[in-house]
């Protein structure tokens, strides 16, 4: 926090080296998905995140727990996570300076997601502009496989877990769930018709959650903290705060 700024999502940028997971951790990092994992109930952590009033904060605002809760219902056994760091607006860079300046908020974010809808794989969509993002998050990921927190048996548990980096070609049309889905498959980046929705029929025509960066780094503080305490910010029809961009000319 400033004088000026109440900082959730950007909590741990300028404060911790990005590059060392023992920083994130020492700054209550991963303490999320351990408490979500020893609470042992995905049910339980979606009614968290609807209770919270967190929106996604791609551009489209849509609550983030009914879309967990979909994707949820979803029967089927194959499931993926994805997140959306195709951050395609002129001048934009709130996307990339979390990813830069606090990867493992994000990677913590996509997992806990994937344990609260029953899914098995996650991928991290970057436009290829962003090297040092790109390069920061692949280190996140070794990590965080090395410390147990990714791959098989997550902290000891049956819930296992991957996640993997496709890079964009910087087109500004794949910011779209649809188009990103489109594009991960190896097809041409372009949106599809809806219905069926992601969490219905999504990547490879299994149910997929699609979430952007900065949604992602909301999880770990709210469920630390609670739905209760995320609420008292922000506006009633929109709990939280907001990150944004000021160009200077």
């Amino acid at each position: 926090m400033t004088d000026t700024q109440y900082r959730i999502v950007l909590r741990n940028c300028g404060i911790i080296n990005p590059e060392e997971i023992n920083d994130y951790i020492a700054n209550g990092g991963y303490m999320a998905l351990a408490k979500t994992l020893k609470r042992n109930n995905s049910q339980e952590l979606i009614k968290i995140i609807k209770n919270s009033g967190l929106r996604g904060r791609g551009g489209g605002g849509f609550p983030t727990g009914l879309k967990w809760e979909a994707a949820a219902s979803a029967i089927n056994k194959q499931k993926y996570v994805i997140c959306n760091a195709d951050e395609g607006d002129p001048g934009a860079f709130m996307d990339r300076a979390i990813l830069e300046g606090d990867p493992h908020s994000v990677i913590e974010g996509i997992i806990i997601a994937g344990y609260a809808i029953g899914a098995n794989t996650g991928y991290i969509y970057c436009r290829a502009e962003y090297p040092l993002a790109i390069k920061r998050a692949t280190m996140a990921i070794n990590q965080a496989v090395s410390y147990g927190l990714l791959g098989e048996n997550i902290l000891g548990t049956d819930f296992n877990f991957k996640i993997e980096i496709k890079l964009g070609a910087g087109a500004f049309v794949c910011g779209e769930e649809t188009a990103l889905i489109q594009s991960i498959e190896g097809k041409r980046g372009e949106p599809i018709l809806k219905p069926p929705y992601p969490v219905q029929e999504g990547l490879w025509g299994y149910p997929t959650l699609v979430n952007n960066v900065e949604t992602f780094a909301n999880l770990n503080p709210i469920i630390i903290k609670g739905a209760k305490w995320f609420k008292t910010i922000g506006t009633s029809a929109s709990s939280g705060t907001k990150v944004f961009h000021l160009q200077v000319e």
